[in-house]
């Protein structure tokens, strides 16, 4: 396995280096066959992200905005228990809106991406496709913005771990338009609160997430903000 792993890294680059642990940690947990989180699953969740990815410390986000924590979902989703219930619980999002297609930059949403994608396997959903958005195209292979599985005409959406703004899922969006994506929706799976609500309401498109960042916030033990 090691020296697989090794021979993939080379290969693929931090991409696909990325895809191949997100995948290793969600086959490590076993499946399941309901197609709904129910209660207890989710405050488990909401336990992992506060104890595993909550952090007080003044920094910068990618937003450019100053604040006084940091939600860092890859410490969960980098987790076997941890993708498995992030992917079932935005599976359930990516389903009720009827999306057929979703992804988003690089390299922040690959890791919940591929959790929904393991999601809809378990869940028999064989036909949901999964892909993400480069910042820029690469000057070897196919040259492409958008990788993966990505295909013009379906009703597509945007994904990413933790939204603030809204603002690197919106240049994904407009990638996935250029390329013939029909964009209908955007998945979080922590919401900050700080402008993205409006933000996708003004692209049109629907907008949903699994917790706010205030109840990781509350779970964690922290006070508000």
């Amino acid at each position: 396995m090691q020296s697989t792993l090794w021979v993939q890294l080379r290969l693929g680059g931090i991409y696909g280096a990325t895809v191949i642990i997100s995948l290793l940690c969600i086959t490590l947990h076993p499946l399941r066959s309901p197609p709904t989180m129910d209660s207890e699953q989710r405050a488990e969740l909401l336990t992992i992200l506060a104890r595993e990815s909550f952090f007080e410390r003044e920094l910068t986000l990618a937003s450019g905005r100053a604040s006084n924590y940091y939600v860092d979902c890859k410490r969960t989703l980098y987790l076997p228990r941890g993708a498995y219930l992030a992917g079932e619980a935005v599976f359930e999002l990516v389903m009720s809106e009827g999306v057929e297609q979703l992804g988003g930059m690089a390299a922040g949403a690959l890791p919940v991406t591929d959790a929904v994608m393991a999601a809809a396997h378990r869940h028999g959903a064989a036909n949901l496709r999964g892909f993400f958005v480069r910042k820029e195209i690469k000057q070897h292979g196919l040259q492409q913005i958008v990788e993966g599985a990505f295909k013009p005409g379906l009703k597509t959406a945007v994904i990413d771990d933790t939204i603030t703004t809204g603002g690197s899922s919106l240049q994904a969006v407009a990638a996935m338009r250029e390329a013939g994506g029909v964009v209908i929706a955007a998945f979080a799976l922590v919401e900050r609160g700080e402008g993205a609500v409006d933000a996708f309401a003004a692209a049109g498109l629907k907008y949903s997430w699994v917790f706010t960042a205030e109840e990781v916030r509350a779970e964690h033990g922290s006070p508000a903000a």
